[in-house]
């Protein structure tokens, strides 16, 4: 049995001021509790942690592990019943629990700031945006309410915001998701901190907002030599910020080091396991994509004692001494707490085993249908438009939003059509077309040989049998009083499928297919975790036997281990019912993994069609390229290298979307024939795009003509 390794830090001097070589930040020994009715939850348990002066610290972890609990404890931020029960918090060198609360108030207001991950439910809804970025400096500093508006001022054109000296005068409802974001970075750097702690700052922004935001958070450390602790579950963010990296679960610190050495050889087996479960370790350059590695079982209860390894009862090498022997960090720069961890040796044992997905034609053969039969779904030029209102009580129209604008495409018998593109791109309004839900301007949804746009209310909730729809927040989308068997067999007594035997029967048979226990039947929503959630949702929407379902955004909001687990489910039941999907997202690599086919959209047209491993690997839109390149990539190596096309801007207004090419706007190789004439799609691979990239150079192709 192994001894325990204690690798806290030893030295007593504690007196730096987070110069140069010294923390600025140390947590020794951190232990926070929270106090339940039912017990007391130990969310952190010995938690040993230092970031430098101008270093970017990353903590990844699931749901659960502690990574936003240790920034609220840092920031005294705790929720009701939370407090700091041990250890220290060192910040440039003093104790933060020893000091008095007056002092430690205006350390953490103006020498900490904090990016909170959904910034709508951080700004104030009653509050122009000006004023609460300038609150913190009227506050904690003093400063007149005309001086502090222009400093505001300058701080949002400092984080990028359009029209600053108009947008401190607007409420946070009236800005997109990357510009509430800009506006609650400016508030945390208005009184100049010298650390900075973003808890999943890019978890709700599509892909290219995200990347705008991280290189903005990496300009402004530079800018203000700070330090900035990221909090994230997403790994690709942490390779391509970070300089070094802590792996938490179940409340503890398991493995850190520097991020290039951590992905390049990770020796804990959580670490292993996350990275098994990322879409783009199981994608590979031939197209073939592998299972995804899905971690078993869920973590701890932390108000149960615990023995041993906390991940042991999930991990696939644990031995009968991981379940009784407590181990800790392992000194030098690498440190890890496992028993077992991985080697080169060891390596090889923990390969997935490959289960390739099937091409579009072995998919197809599979389900009995050939690669040239009927689509069950086919789009025609799909148009939809919606009024814009203006005035108060006397409404009136003052415009049409183009939301989609001539989109066409087909969905084949067991085959993925995947939709990516940016918010307000006009994808999600596709699917709700696509299952009924809204009425087409114009064009044709032709759902096994129908065209639903045709059908009255009656004969469109009868072909909605065959096409469902499975949401983003499946908790949003379930009636929180009914229970879940009510939940499952609801769209069966809608349609009046079956007597009550052969409904319970059915709910019962749903439940099976998706590997929930039906023990399960009689609880309520709030009682499920979001991966459960999803399979309820994945549950409700084969009830009817469907033969297509349109997943909007399906996995968007789960851990990458929960995700793995619902992709999974979804690849298996395609295989066995011959399902097809319309899998919308705004993250490219989940859509490669998933799709035959991919369609990328911009401003409501689709702009690139193809196989997914062409549009993924030989990209010929600048848009599509963009896509590509603002995806968060695990291999640290990978995202310093790349060469990425930029796009400059936000989202064009729908209202008035731009002549000719709706990207032009945007676009770093667009010229005078993009502003005049709307470009058009070619043969199997289409590319709407006057000037397309040549696949093998990857470089703007030279205009023609």
């Amino acid at each position: 049995m192994s001894a325990p390794i204690d690798t806290a830090p030893h030295d007593d001097d504690v007196s730096g001021d987070g110069g140069e070589g010294r923390p600025l930040l140390r947590l020794r020994h951190l232990s926070t509790d929270i106090a339940l009715r039912r017990g007391t939850v130990h969310a952190l348990d010995d938690v040993n942690l230092e970031v430098r002066p101008g270093e970017t610290l990353g903590i990844v972890g699931e749901s659960g592990s502690g990574k936003t609990m240790t920034a609220l404890s840092v920031m005294g931020l705790l929720p009701s019943g939370g407090s700091v029960v041990g250890g220290q918090i060192l910040f440039e060198g003093r104790d933060l629990r020893s000091l008095p609360p007056d002092e430690v108030r205006r350390i953490r207001g103006v020498r900490m700031g904090m990016v909170f991950q959904d910034p709508l439910t951080s700004l104030n809804p009653t509050m122009r945006i000006g004023t609460q970025v300038a609150e913190p400096l009227r506050v904690h500093e003093g400063v007149g309410k005309a001086e502090a508006r222009e400093r505001a001022i300058e701080m949002l054109r400092r984080v990028g915001m359009p029209r600053a000296d108009k947008i401190v005068d607007d409420y946070p409802h009236r800005l997109s998701g990357g510009m509430r974001q800009r506006a609650v970075i400016a508030m945390a750097l208005i009184c100049s901190p010298r650390l900075l702690i973003a808890d999943e700052p890019t978890t709700a922004l599509d892909v290219t907002t995200q990347r705008q935001i991280l290189e903005l958070i990496d300009d402004l450390r530079e800018e203000f030599g700070m330090a900035v602790i990221l909090v994230t579950h997403d790994l690709g963010v942490i390779a391509g910020r970070a300089e070094r990296v802590a792996v938490m679960y179940a409340g503890r610190v398991v493995e850190t080091a520097p991020t290039a050495r951590l992905f390049r050889s990770p020796r804990h087996r959580y670490t292993e396991a996350l990275m098994e479960s990322l879409p783009e370790s199981a994608t590979r350059e031939s197209g073939a994509r592998e299972r995804l590695y899905s971690i078993p079982g869920l973590p701890p209860d932390l108000s149960r004692p615990l023995n041993g390894c906390r991940f042991a009862p999930r991990c696939r090498f644990a031995a009968p001494e991981c379940r009784t022997t407590e181990v800790t960090l392992s000194a030098g720069e690498h440190g890890y707490a496992c028993l077992h961890p991985v080697t080169a040796t060891t390596a090889a044992a923990s390969v997935r085993t490959v289960a390739a997905r099937p091409s579009a034609p072995e998919a197809a053969s599979e389900t009995g249908s050939e690669t040239d039969s009927e689509a069950i779904l086919s789009v025609r030029d799909l148009v939809k438009d919606y009024g814009a209102t203006t005035g108060g009580l006397l409404r009136r129209t003052s415009g049409r939003v183009s939301a989609v604008a001539g989109v066409s495409f087909e969905v084949r018998p067991g085959e993925t059509f995947g939709l990516v593109g940016e918010s307000g791109c006009g994808k999600s309004t596709v699917g709700r077309l696509a299952v009924g839900l809204e009425s087409p301007t114009g064009g044709r949804i032709v759902l096994d040989g129908t065209d639903i746009a045709t059908l009255d209310r009656r004969e469109r909730r009868r072909m909605r049998r065959q096409v469902q729809l499975m949401f983003q927040d499946s908790y949003a989308a379930m009636n929180p009083r009914m229970r879940v068997d009510a939940i499952l067999a609801e769209p069966l007594e809608i349609q009046q499928v079956g007597d009550a035997s052969a409904r319970r029967a059915r709910v019962t048979a749903l439940l099976d297919q998706v590997g929930l226990s039906r023990r399960v039947l009689e609880r309520y929503p709030h009682e499920f975790s979001g991966g459960q959630l999803q399979r309820l949702g994945l549950a409700r929407a084969l009830a009817l036997r469907p033969r297509l379902i349109v997943g909007d955004e399906p996995v968007s909001a789960l851990d990458v281990s929960i995700q793995a687990q619902v992709l999974n489910l979804m690849r298996d039941l395609q295989r066995e019912l011959g399902l097809a999907y319309v899998f919308i997202s705004h993250d490219l690599s989940v859509v490669d993994y998933m799709s035959d086919r991919i369609g990328v959209m911009y401003l409501g047209k689709l702009v690139e069609v193809g196989p997914a491993h062409d549009v993924v690997r030989a990209a010929r839109h600048p848009y599509t390229q963009a896509l590509i390149d603002a995806v968060p990539s695990a291999d640290p190596g990978l995202a310093a290298s790349r060469e990425s096309v930029t796009i400059r801007g936000e989202l064009p207004s729908a209202l008035n979307p731009p002549t000719g090419c709706r990207f032009r706007t945007r676009c770093p190789i667009a010229e005078g024939i993009c502003e005049t004439e709307p470009p058009l799609a070619g043969d199997l691979h289409q590319v709407a795009c006057h000037f397309p990239l040549r696949p093998e150079s990857r470089t703007a192709a030279a205009p023609t003509g």
